[in-house]
This record gives structure tokens, C-alpha cells and sequence, in this order.
């Protein structure tokens, strides 16, 4: 009986041991490693020139790795990049053509909203805020407080809402993991497939989505200026 309660005690904190422990591993292997450090640093380059075309070169270099590696990038950028994954679903398309393009992006994008979910229902609020941003983060509990048990869902479906930071705070509430992602799943579908026929099909549009894409996040800036604003008058 006693064995079994020091099992159940240790329970609970292997999840974030572990996961603290991979996190730190992986961090050692950049410090230590030129090779790996050199690498990842060369995939932050390319995701944040916003270069489709030298986002789908990347990828096609590493032959038949190809589609582990554009899986990998999109989780490198729910991680630590925080840059719009349309980028990779355009490239995706380029690469892949738009149906198998549209999959490997919807099962990638998943994939990353899965272990930002994992790791904050591991480590807890405070990591996350220190991840994500303050800021970032209380903007999605407030969406999960107007939309309930939808806002999930409801984030995937509208494009340009942060969707890391909508699976980091839903790692934080009661959610199941199951729910979350065939809410992920589900409402990510649509937009990514567009993404990638736009990709595969008009290249050309890339540059113009990326100018509206700054425009919107310059403006939704403006607003919450704005509206704090008025709040602290």
C-alpha cells in the first residue's frame, strides 16, 4: 500500500521532469554542438525571411528526409520561432503539390500543436508565460473565457490568430488532449489546403498575403493600444 502511494506521488511530477529534461538536452546540444546550433540557426533564417521559394529549397535539399524536415520546421516555429505557419503551408504546396502538401502541413501543424499543448499542461503557467509572453498568453485565456468550450476550434478556423499560444493556453485549462486535437485538427484544415493550393497553384500571391498578413498585425498592435487605453482612462 505504501509503494503505491510513493508511486502515485512521484506521478505527477514525472511528466514535467521528463519534459524539462528533453527541453534541457535539446538546449546543451545547441550550446555544445556548431553543427547543430549551425543548423537550427540556418532553418530560423529561412522561416523568417518569409522567402517561400528559399523555405521550399530548403526543405526539397534533404531529398526523401524532405517531409521529416518540413515537419520538423513547423514545430520549430511553434517552439521558438513564433512565425505564421502559413509560410510553411505555402511552401509545403510548392513543394509537395496542394493535396500532399495540405496533409504533411495539416499532420505537421498538429503535431506542433500537440507537444505546445503537452508541454504546458507539463510545466505549468509560469514556463509559459516566460515562452509565450505575458501578454500573448492572457490574450488567449480571454478568448477561452468568451468562446468556452469552442475556442479551440473557433482560433483554428480564423486565420492569423496565434495559434501557439491558443495550444499553450488550452494546455493550462481541464481540456482533454483528444479534444484538443481533432479541435485543432478539424479547424485547421481548411485554411491550411487553401494555403497550400495557393502555394502550388499562384506563388505569385505570396508576397502580397505576407503584406497584408504585417498589415493586420499592425493594426490588431494599434487596436490594443488603443483599447488600453481607454481601459486606464
Amino acid at each position: 500500500m505504501s509503494g503505491a502511494r510513493r508511486t502515485m506521488g512521484l506521478t505527477p511530477w514525472l511528466r514535467p521532469a521528463v519534459t524539462i529534461a528533453l527541453l534541457a538536452a535539446l538546449l546543451v546540444l545547441y550550446l555544445v554542438s556548431d553543427a547543430f546550433r549551425g543548423e537550427v540557426n540556418r532553418a530560423v533564417g529561412v522561416l523568417g525571411s518569409g522567402d517561400t521559394g528559399a523555405l521550399r529549397d530548403y526543405i526539397l535539399s534533404y531529398g526523401a528526409w524532405a517531409p521529416v524536415v518540413s515537419a520538423a520546421l513547423m514545430v520549430l516555429q511553434a517552439l521558438a520561432a513564433f512565425l505564421p505557419s502559413f509560410l510553411l503551408g505555402l511552401a509545403n504546396g510548392l513543394a509537395f503539390g496542394a493535396f500532399w502538401g495540405g496533409m504533411l502541413s495539416l499532420v505537421s501543424a498538429a503535431l506542433a500543436a500537440a507537444i505546445s499543448f503537452g508541454i504546458a499542461r507539463a510545466v505549468g503557467r509560469v514556463p509559459v508565460e516566460a515562452l509565450v509572453g505575458r501578454e500573448s498568453l492572457g490574450s488567449a485565456d480571454r478568448w477561452f473565457e468568451r468562446h468556452g468550450a469552442y475556442a479551440v476550434l473557433v482560433a483554428r478556423l480564423i486565420p492569423f490568430v496565434s495559434f501557439d499560444a491558443i495550444s499553450y493556453a488550452a494546455g493550462l485549462t481541464r481540456m482533454g488532449f483528444w479534444r484538443f486535437l481533432a479541435a485543432t485538427t478539424v479547424g485547421m484544415a481548411p485554411a491550411t489546403f487553401v494555403y497550400s493550393y495557393l502555394g502550388e497553384r499562384a506563388p505569385q500571391y505570396t508576397g502580397p498575403l505576407l503584406v497584408f498578413f504585417g498589415l493586420f498585425v499592425a493594426a490588431a498592435v494599434v487596436a490594443g493600444i488603443i483599447r488600453r487605453r481607454r481601459k486606464r482612462a
